[in-house]
């Protein structure tokens, strides 16, 4: 649960700072352009989405200054989620063009994604690498449960896409922490209760042998 919360960290504080920005639109205009950000002529823009992209960067900065306080190795993927953030963030705010966060979230997924299959291409199987030691599967079970979670990656990549340029930018933000949230969780349900099916035929088929 802890490990949840921490990944969904940056996710959360975005939500709760967009919903903070738009509700006091003035004074969030007033802070940013105190920071010396570029803010749009007119005053009709909800600044939401600029805030909370300021604050997600700085999220994900704690994450990992959290990570080498405690003295624990900051995992690679936190690195890369921190580059995109910075980058992507940083468009956003400079330009004053919310599209590019948007595009945050596929582009990590679609790198999740692509490390999946290209490994595959290699007959690397990421996933029994970071789940082997816990569990024993059969090799073709090992291959659909990684191509199932390149896929689930591939999904989530366009499902974003689709919601952030086809609906309003409160969808989006709604979208981006309850739907993404939701989405993971029954898939990962559905991929427990496949790996339940496999694991109850193990020791069976280990008594089984000679």
């Amino acid at each position: 649960m802890k490990k949840l919360l921490f990944d969904l960290f940056p996710v959360i504080v975005f939500f709760v700072a967009y919903k903070i920005g738009d509700a006091n639109a003035e004074a969030t205009r007033a802070f940013l352009g105190g920071l010396g950000l570029p803010q749009p002529t007119g005053g009709d823009q909800k600044p939401g989405i600029y805030l909370a992209t300021l604050v997600a960067i700085v999220a994900s900065f704690g994450q990992i200054g959290w990570v080498k306080l405690r003295g624990a190795k900051v995992e690679t993927m936190l690195w890369v989620s921190l580059g995109i953030i910075v980058v992507f963030g940083g468009a956003t705010l400079w330009l004053h063009d919310e599209s590019f966060i948007k595009w945050k979230p596929t582009v990590l997924y679609w790198i999740f994604a692509g490390i999946i299959f290209g490994a595959a291409l290699f007959r690397r199987n990421v996933i029994k690498s970071l789940m082997g030691t816990q569990m024993e599967l059969p090799d073709p079970v090992w291959g659909r449960l990684n191509a199932s979670w390149g896929g689930f990656f591939a999904f989530m990549g366009l499902a974003n896409l689709l919601v952030a340029f086809n609906f309003s930018t409160d969808a989006w933000v709604n979208f981006k922490l309850f739907g993404s949230l939701g989405l993971m969780l029954a898939f990962v349900i559905g991929q427990s209760v496949m790996l339940t099916r496999h694991l109850d035929k193990a020791p069976l088929d280990k008594e089984e042998k000679p």
